[in-house]
């Protein structure tokens, strides 16, 4: 069975790495400008394992709760893997002290309380040896000001990145966002650009651009993304979660 699975896997990833590769050549970029996180929500811990064995290293989770469970297990299963666990959705405060035990990164900090809590978990969890290096972050901002979408407005984003920088123990990377449903994906990540460009002034080590998904990650890179989040097209439609 898992020799079958792997099989899926390799071909789904081959087709998005083709995709990747055309959309970047398409808009004049080199390759490894873009990076792919493999999104593994809802999926067993196995998957994550053989799209490891297969060189995606990147892996993305939504919820804590299952993703502390499954890159513990993941871990158990490929104990020499050098995977980087990223959180791409919505996170409680209260969560924090968990989410920094697992994740390498967060990419939906969306408020300063968040900020704060990331940070103090963080030093905690350094001052404690249950990390050894900072938490990286992303600012998740709104494209289209509706809040059940999550994130900031854009207005919103200097305010919070100064938070960020200043906080200590995280480090501010970029940006994430999500093309708002009703609306051409070219022109959402047309206005995330120019907002990147804009942090960037402010905070230069702040270059990461996540966005674009299975549906529309052409369009993302063409406006500059250097991170894609893709789960279905590498996984399927649908996933049973791990233990």
């Amino acid at each position: 069975m898992s020799d079958t699975r792997r099989d899926e896997l390799a071909a789904s990833l081959a087709e998005v790495e083709e995709r990747i590769a055309a959309a970047c050549k398409a808009a004049g970029r080199a390759r490894d400008e873009v990076k792919l996180l493999a999104v593994t929500k809802t999926f067993p811990a196995l998957d994550a394992a053989l799209l490891a064995d297969l060189g995606a290293l990147d892996l993305a989770e939504n919820r804590d709760q299952e993703a502390g469970a499954k890159a513990e297990e993941v871990a158990g299963l490929r104990p020499d893997a050098r995977i980087r666990w990223h959180m791409v959705g919505s996170l409680q405060r209260n969560k924090a002290k968990s989410v920094v035990r697992w994740a390498d990164e967060v990419q939906s900090v969306d408020s300063e309380r968040l900020a704060d809590a990331l940070a103090k978990a963080t030093k905690s969890a350094l001052d404690s040896g249950q990390r050894d290096h900072p938490l990286d972050v992303l600012i998740q901002v709104s494209l289209d000001d509706d809040p059940k979408r999550g994130g900031i407005r854009l207005s919103e984003v200097s305010h919070l990145a100064e938070r960020i920088a200043h906080v200590g123990d995280i480090r501010l990377r970029g940006l994430m966002a999500v093309a708002p449903l009703g609306i051409d994906p070219a022109e959402a990540f047309g206005k995330l650009a120019r907002a990147s460009e804009r942090l960037r002034e402010e905070h230069p080590n702040a270059r990461e651009i996540s966005a674009g998904m299975s549906n529309d990650l052409e369009q993302a890179i063409t406006h500059g993304s250097t991170c894609v989040r893709v789960g279905t097209a590498l996984l399927g439609g649908r996933g049973l979660a791990s233990p």
